[in-house]
């Protein structure tokens, strides 16, 4: 999704949320950055997908919403499921 990168280092304005730095990552990595992450004509994430700020799910937070600040450690993946 991000190519062969495994982490990647984001500079962000102040007070920016989490939908803000998706936002971005859109911007610099296309499409198939928002087909894999965002639900179809939506700024939702996917359901089968996974974000954490810092070791926190977005649900034990303020969403999307959630306000990032310097050092934060945001993570992205899918959820893998199968047998």
């Amino acid at each position: 999704m991000v190519g062969a990168r495994k982490e990647e280092e984001i500079d962000i304005e102040d007070n920016s949320s989490v939908r803000d730095l998706l936002a971005k990552l859109s911007e610099k990595h296309g499409k198939s950055f928002k087909k894999a992450v965002y639900e179809t004509g939506s700024d939702d994430l996917k359901s089968n997908f996974i974000a954490t700020v810092n070791g926190y799910l977005l649900n034990q937070l303020d969403g999307l919403k959630t306000k990032l600040k310097n050092g934060d450690t945001v993570v992205l993946m899918p959820i893998v499921s199968g047998g």
